[in-house]
């Protein structure tokens, strides 16, 4: 079974896609505020805890951050010494990173500067041959319609996602002061 990995900011057309995804098979999994929006909605997922065996901690700065997680994201399937140390470790494969991140208008909060959330982007960006990553609300209907005509997603449409996934976004502002 597929799993999707959804830590986002910006919930606009989430519902949509996790109960899409779930429709065709996918286990979700999320952390934090992601977590509790799907735990609303009624939409059965798994927590980052449960394949971490860790808790979250230092008030919420670390959470993804673990080898079950970013091992599910990196390993080359193509590579067996990878699929061994997955299998060796229990890590189960993440095939998709569904994450945005928190905008930096102004004077952010310096809890508000997201660690987590850009290094999944990144690691599923540089895994892109194995794993999708969704930066962009926009793109769940695209996905969503290709995972449902294809089964998957296509090797051009991951190199696209990830391109746009390490673009710098649009919506972080320059850093220029801080403030807590």
């Amino acid at each position: 079974m597929p799993t999707a990995l959804m830590s986002v900011y910006d919930k606009t057309g989430l519902e949509h896609l996790a109960r899409g995804l779930r429709g065709l098979g996918w286990t979700l999994i999320s952390s934090g505020g992601t977590s509790r929006a799907l735990a609303g909605w009624g939409i059965e997922h798994g927590s980052v805890e449960s394949v971490t065996g860790s808790p979250e901690m230092l008030g919420g700065r670390v959470k993804t951050l673990h080898p079950r997680i970013h091992g599910g994201i990196l390993a080359d399937r193509s590579q067996p010494s990878h699929r061994d140390d997955l299998e060796a470790n229990g890590i189960a494969p993440i095939d998709l990173v569904v994450c945005n991140l928190y905008p930096f208008r102004s004077d952010p909060s310096v809890e508000m500067i997201d660690i987590g959330g850009p290094t999944m982007v990144r690691a599923a960006a540089k895994n892109h041959a194995h794993v999708g990553v969704v930066v962009d609300p926009g793109e769940y209907g695209p996905v969503l319609d290709e995972l449902r005509r294809e089964g998957g997603l296509s090797a051009g449409t991951r190199q696209r996602l990830a391109r746009a996934g390490v673009r710098k976004p649009r919506h972080l502002a320059p850093i220029d002061r801080w403030s807590e």
